[in-house]
């Protein structure tokens, strides 16, 4: 069951588009629908984290078609025959993303279904490439004539080091550095300032400074980061590798909605020697209030461009965990268990802040 003709959704796509069983707790509403390229010989990738990595078979026997991505299962369905049901159901969703797998087929299928959902489907398009594959900016070119809006870009590691350790040299994958960062920089120029956004995932071995210079990083390329908070794939290497503290990622929640939306500079933002966060030059308060911060990261909805069309309800954390990105806008219930979680983290009305210089 190969792209272009097959296509995987997630669970929670299926079970919106009615093609699952199941329901979502309350208030929780998926409303972007994600797409994702499929091949019988996998993924050429080696990613210590991700859960279709390729091999045939996990450690523990769990055949390729078993395996889960971002926690959960991706049905598989025919393209024609999704995009059929989708055509009766769009106004239940903000924007559509297509995401690559790094195979060699993986560009021209990605070229077709974009301009095939253009054709068919008025939802905006997001796609997220696999920079590996791409060796000039003309592919770009051909995927934004196609009929894509926006570019994703998954660096997910904050350091060139935990990317080669869990991406590149450390896992005998095929993924460098220094050319997701170059095919960054040519999506930018294609597609436009902030019209491109990086994944970042957080806990993988990264300091609370690291992520945040990162974020500041790809912002002042004209990139914005679409926030992750590591939790193990049951098929990875990482399986037993426990997710970040959540005051941790709170921090770099913070720290990511400052610098994308409020252009906070990193000299705002306050590091121990150890690199933890410890302070910021801004009212907390009106960060907690907004509630932004705690959403979901990623390609914005059509009607507030701090609200992520994107909202991958669960991805991140179990129903009964704590969320640690809200599918939806913070009730004031919920900003009231959010200021319980942050009341260590200092802003400019403690005493004890001073400007890092």
């Amino acid at each position: 069951m190969n792209s272009p003709e097959f296509i995987q959704t997630s669970l929670a796509a299926a079970i919106s588009l009615g093609l699952e069983p199941g329901i979502f707790m309350d208030r929780v509403k998926l409303t972007g629908l994600n797409l994702l390229l499929t091949y019988d010989d996998g993924c050429i990738g080696k990613c210590a984290y991700c859960g279709i990595s390729r091999s045939e078979y996990t450690d523990s026997g769990t055949h390729r078609s078993k395996k889960t991505f971002i926690r959960v299962k991706w049905p598989v369905y025919k393209l024609y025959n999704l995009l059929g049901v989708l055509k009766s159901n769009e106004n239940n969703f903000e924007r559509i993303c297509l995401s690559m797998i790094t195979h060699r087929n993986a560009i021209q299928d990605t070229k077709f279904i974009t301009g095939l959902i253009k054709d068919s489907i008025r939802l905006p398009i997001s796609l997220l490439i696999s920079p590996t594959l791409i060796n000039k900016p003309s592919v770009l070119q051909e995927f934004k004539d196609a009929g894509a809006e926006m570019i994703g870009i998954a660096i997910d590691a904050s350091t060139r080091e935990i990317f080669n350790k869990y991406r590149s040299s450390g896992v005998g994958g095929p993924h460098k550095w220094e050319k997701y960062w170059q095919v960054l920089r040519w999506s930018i120029e294609i597609f436009g300032c902030f019209k491109v956004g990086i994944h970042l995932i957080i806990g993988l071995g990264e300091t609370e400074e690291e992520a945040a210079q990162i974020i500041c990083k790809a912002y002042k390329l004209g990139a914005k980061t679409h926030l992750f908070s590591f939790y193990p794939e049951a098929c990875s290497k990482l399986v037993d590798l426990n997710p970040p503290e959540l005051l941790s990622y709170r921090k770099i929640q913070i720290a990511r909605y400052l610098i994308n939306e409020k252009n906070l500079d990193l000299t705002d933002i306050r590091f121990d020697k150890n690199g933890k966060l410890v302070a910021f030059n801004y009212d907390l308060k009106e960060v907690l209030d907004e509630g932004y911060a705690f959403m979901t990261s990623g390609c914005p909805c059509s009607t507030n461009n701090k609200i992520s069309a994107c909202n991958r309800p669960f991805a991140n954390e179990r129903p009964s965990d704590p969320f640690r990105n809200y599918p939806y806008e913070p009730t004031d219930e919920d900003k009231k268990i959010i200021d319980n979680q942050i009341k260590t983290l200092q802003g400019p009305g403690d005493k004890r802040y001073q400007k890092t210089t």
